[in-house]
């Protein structure tokens, strides 16, 4: 009984042609992350800037969006964002941070006394300013550790030109993904830093993958070009690729799809997320390689070049 081939196990397929193609896109595409994030920015949820969140769900079935807008503005508290949810009759509202704990408890009071009527509380949260700046902190320095901490074990794991490869490719990742969360306007709360991290764990090891392969060829082919080497990694890894992408999007899509408000936006994060290593892997972190090798080797030439003058003098 013959196996399902997901790629063909002789493929020659030219991927490193798209280089030239595919390293502006994802150089625009960075660039355009850094200054959405700078002008635009992210749509922090409330674990991050503090406020009230009620979950609300109408008793007749359906919500009068206008209304509760209008009801939850007339607080006095502040613009307040309400927002339509899957759920028939389902709506979330978020009041802004309000100073002291009295001030969080008026703003229940009045969401209660307003609301009771048509409508029951199914979820109801409260973030202080203290406790915010907390979150926010403690978040920043996790995301941070955790990137270091990639970035020295993928320089230690490999040769330095197969390091900075892969840095590359893990760094690409985490912009892009950034500007998953600011296109989308998708909240960023503490399971998003949870998604980001689940991504670079997920970009590295696609990245692993290839480059293991390349520093096996590169020990078999002492004398094979650069293109035709990458190329053949690619390829041969591609199976691996393809399976382990779609068995995670499959996974992920059902995520989306069935998993329910509290897990809605961490899915459709990681659902890109896993679009944009694939790609990733195979059309920004080794084809970076091509460039990096020939840097280094100007610079090596250019080095020795320099010690044979100082000897000749």
């Amino acid at each position: 009984m013959r196996l399902l081939r997901l790629w063909p196990d002789e493929s020659h397929f030219d991927f490193m042609r798209f280089r030239r193609l595919t390293f502006p896109l994802s150089a625009v595409l960075s660039i355009a992350t850094v200054l959405l994030f700078l002008t635009v920015g992210l749509n922090f949820g409330i674990d991050f800037k503090g406020g009230t969140l009620v979950e609300l769900q109408a008793k007749s079935g359906e919500a009068n969006i206008a209304e509760i807008r209008h009801t939850a503005n007339g607080f006095g508290f502040g613009e307040a964002e309400v927002q339509e949810l899957s759920g028939q009759g389902n709506v979330l509202v978020r009041l802004p941070l309000q100073a002291g704990e009295q001030g969080q408890t008026a703003v229940m009071q009045k969401a209660h006394a307003a609301f009771d009527a048509g409508y029951d509380f199914r979820r109801t949260e409260t973030v202080g300013p203290r406790v915010s700046g907390e979150l926010v902190q403690s978040g920043t320095i996790g995301v941070v550790l955790s990137v270091v901490a990639v970035l020295l074990y993928l320089w230690f794991r490999f040769e330095r030109e197969l390091a900075l490869g892969a840095i590359v490719g893990t760094l690409h990742d985490i912009v892009l993904t950034v500007g998953i969360f600011i296109i989308t306007r998708i909240e960023f709360n503490m399971t998003s830093i949870a998604a980001i991290l689940t991504i670079v764990g997920y970009s590295l090891n696609e990245t692993v993958v290839v480059f293991d392969r390349t520093r096996e060829l590169m020990r078999r082919y002492k004398t094979i070009p650069t293109v035709e080497l990458l190329n053949l990694s690619i390829n041969s890894t591609m199976s691996r690729t393809v399976m382990t992408s779609i068995s995670s999007s499959l996974a992920l899509l059902s995520l989306v799809l069935f998993g329910g408000e509290a897990i809605h936006g961490f899915a459709i994060v990681m659902l890109a997320g896993v679009v944009i290593c694939t790609y990733s892997a195979i059309f920004v972190s080794t084809p970076s390689l091509i460039y990096i090798g020939l840097m280094l080797s100007g610079a090596k030439s250019a080095q020795r070049d320099s010690g044979l003058a100082q000897a000749a003098e």
